[in-house]
């Protein structure tokens, strides 16, 4: 299924006490480039996520957002520090040994004091940690290859619209070729009556010069190339995914064929329509670009 480069995804999930946010969204780019923004606690996952997205994304710039929520009462616990607390017991002491002062330190003062009592974040169960982002990655990721897929049937329907015009002007242009040669023996003919009078015209050279002037204006070989190139596109356009770079390259040469049959052209009608191949070419190349 054909892909554009160009998605979005979004999934939350709640695991009992855990809520995982995840968003993603992409653009164009030559390859499989991932910035992701997460809290600390997540940046072990890193390489897992990079690693998991690579099965549902080969090209494109990439930004993830996840955020995380812990909801539960159990986060965090309270750690007395004993040692550390005697420490200032027995510095208390001495300093009232040594200035006369009162004793007067409480257990709430004592508290207070760097250090006795600290905060410390509980350790997590990184496996419940990853089952639970895990599952809103890929609800993300799913979201975000479905907005990818529909968006690259649509160029396909583009591209292929775009392939029939080309088709119809290199039709016009294949017509056109042997009307053009017809047309330039009469006016050679007309032109040698009216110079040579009533001598006798040599038919040899007038099919000479209608020879050479028909091998430089000839299209031939390109219009074959242009239409195996159309039908090599068409079918690339039906494999499953990774056709991007492909279809670049076929186009490129597509676009090759153009500039040589309006370098040749000796005509103002197949002027005019090799301009419009090679602008429909470009509008391909340009949608190309959005393709994975």
């Amino acid at each position: 299924m054909i892909k554009s480069m160009t998605g979005f995804g979004r999934c939350e999930i709640q695991k009992e006490s855990r809520k995982f946010t995840v968003e993603l969204k992409s653009v164009n780019h030559r390859y499989l480039d991932v910035n992701i923004r997460m809290p600390k606690k997540l940046n072990f996952f890193e390489t897992s996520i990079r690693a998991l997205l690579k099965t549902y994304a080969n090209r494109g710039k990439v930004d993830i957002f996840i955020s995380y929520e812990d909801l539960s009462q159990k986060q965090v616990s309270v750690k007395y520090n004993a040692a550390i607390a005697a420490e200032y017991v027995r510095y208390f002491r001495q300093m009232e040994e040594a200035f006369g002062l009162e004793n007067d330190v409480r257990v709430s003062t004592l508290a207070r004091c760097p250090e006795v009592l600290v905060m410390e974040e509980q350790a997590e169960d990184e496996e419940e940690l990853w089952n639970g982002l895990k599952e809103a990655l890929e609800g993300a990721f799913t979201q975000f290859v479905s907005t990818r897929t529909a968006e690259g049937e649509n160029l396909k329907k583009d591209i292929l619209a775009k392939l029939d015009v080309i088709g119809e002007q290199i039709g016009f242009i294949e017509e056109r070729s042997p009307q053009i040669v017809a047309e330039y023996r009469a006016k050679l003919e007309e032109k040698m009556r009216e110079l040579l009078a009533d001598s006798q015209i040599e038919e040899s050279r007038i099919a000479a010069e209608v020879i050479l002037f028909a091998d430089k204006i000839c299209t031939d070989e390109e219009v074959v190339r242009l239409k195996s190139h159309i039908q090599h596109m068409r079918n690339t356009l039906e494999e499953k995914e990774g056709i991007g770079r492909k279809l670049d390259f076929i186009a490129q040469e597509m676009n090759r064929e153009a500039n040589t049959i309006l370098s040749k052209a000796n005509d103002i009608e197949v002027s005019d329509h090799a301009i419009s191949l090679k602008t429909e070419i470009e509008k391909i190349r340009e949608q190309i670009q959005n393709i994975e």
